[in-house]
């Protein structure tokens, strides 16, 4: 597959993933079934696709901004469903997917442990 479908792939993931986790968080809980499912497939195609991009640009190798990312895309990928579950706690919550957010993006671009 081209290098460039993988970015956008990964990208677009990224952008379902952290808006659907965000919109989870203020959404009425009938919503909770189509919003998880929606973030369920965002969150199996940045995973796909980053290991896409791992492969063709890094030849697999497991650096440790990819461990950093796998672990920020792990707390995304629940944030979602806690959203429902915690809502007293929406405001840590929120912060922490920030976090998760920021730092697999600055991960991009620092690149520690390479």
């Amino acid at each position: 597959m081209n290098l460039n479908l993988y970015h956008f792939l990964h990208i677009a993931g990224l952008l379902i993933l952290v808006g659907g986790t965000f919109y989870a968080f203020a959404a009425p809980a009938e919503t909770r079934g189509r919003v998880l499912a929606l973030t369920g497939v965002a969150s199996l195609l940045m995973l796909a696709s980053g290991f896409g991009l791992l492969a063709k640009m890094y030849a697999g190798h497991f650096y440790l901004w990819v461990i950093v990312k796998l672990f920020c895309w792990l707390g995304l990928s629940a944030l979602t469903g806690l959203a429902y579950r915690r809502r007293e706690r929406a405001g840590l919550l929120m912060m922490i997917a920030a976090v998760f957010a920021l730092t697999a993006v600055a991960m991009v671009y620092f690149k520690p442990g390479m």
